[in-house]
């Protein structure tokens, strides 16, 4: 029997602007929402100081423990609170290169089992960790509607809206650290302000924050991978209210008023990628803002 179990869920980048570089690294300002869709993290403590993390799903089975960030997570997490080891079990919903957060999600779930499993309450320590894994797994271990920025790590709690949404989900991935290298070699000017979509949220204005989506990433993608760009014109094609790429893609997500519209849309959709309709709710109703939530 495993001792602790937390879900950890996917986020949609509605809006991401890059504001040049620092210490090698890009500076984003990006409204992230989390979205109902999620890895599972069981955990169990060990006698000795080992941490073993089992994958299951989505061909995560493959992914090697050295660049595994759940283990990772597991490995910093002992050596800085003295604990001891852990059996780990993740089973992931989330799709695996698609630019919804799924490796930090897993380190933040990892985070979040052996927390709460060894009775850890330093959340301070804790996002220090998590921002030594990668730019938004800080945010992933409270999620949550958000404005992120400088790496990533800088986190905005923000009021929440629902939103639905269709995403379109190709088979293969983009490199992020490809992604940024081509944005860099023809870099955009931001087109929308992520204060006013944060804005729009907070009212309640779905007009609003249809009008801000805007992903500076997401032509680059689209050359590194035509898969996105052909998710990007499906997308279109069912006149949503917004529709745009999340992180470095390769999924897609199409912004509609309702979830009904959202079926319609996937019921009519006759391309090649798999579609699933998911919803983006305030933290009350999706227990994000409590990091141990089942």
């Amino acid at each position: 029997m495993f001792a602790t179990k937390v879900k950890s869920y996917a986020k949609v980048n509605l809006s991401l602007n890059i504001n040049g570089t620092a210490g090698g690294y890009h500076l984003i300002d990006s409204v992230v929402v989390p979205i109902d869709v999620c890895d599972t993290v069981r955990a169990k403590p060990r006698r000795d100081s080992l941490i073993n993390v089992y994958m299951h799903g989505m061909g995560s089975e493959s992914i090697p423990p050295e660049k595994n960030n759940a283990v990772k997570a597991g490995e910093a997490f002992a050596a800085a609170f003295g604990t001891r080891g852990a059996d780990i079990e993740i089973y992931k919903d989330i799709p695996i290169g698609a630019g919804l957060g799924g490796s930090s999600a897993d380190a933040a779930g990892v985070l979040n089992a052996l927390a709460k499993m060894y009775k850890v309450t330093d959340r301070a320590a804790l996002k220090a960790i998590a921002d030594s894994l990668g730019s938004d797994t800080g945010y992933m271990l409270g999620g949550g509607f958000a404005r992120i920025s400088g790496r990533g790590e800088r986190v905005e709690p923000l009021a929440g809206m629902p939103l639905h949404m269709l995403l379109i989900l190709p088979p293969t991935s983009v490199s992020a650290g490809e992604c940024y290298r081509e944005y860099d070699a023809a870099p955009d000017a931001p087109r929308t302000d992520s204060a006013r979509l944060a804005e729009a949220l907070a009212a309640g204005d779905f007009a609003g924050v249809a009008q801000n989506v805007y992903n500076a990433l997401a032509a680059p993608a689209c050359r590194l991978n035509a898969d996105v760009a052909e998710a990007l014109a499906q997308a279109a094609a069912f006149s949503p209210s917004a529709y745009g790429v999340s992180g470095s893609g390769s999924a897609v997500f199409a912004l509609f008023e309702s979830e009904e519209l959202c079926r319609w849309a996937k019921s009519r959709y006759r391309g090649k990628f798999r579609t699933r309709v998911v919803a983006a709710k305030p933290a009350a109703k999706m227990s994000l803002r409590n990091p141990f939530a089942l």
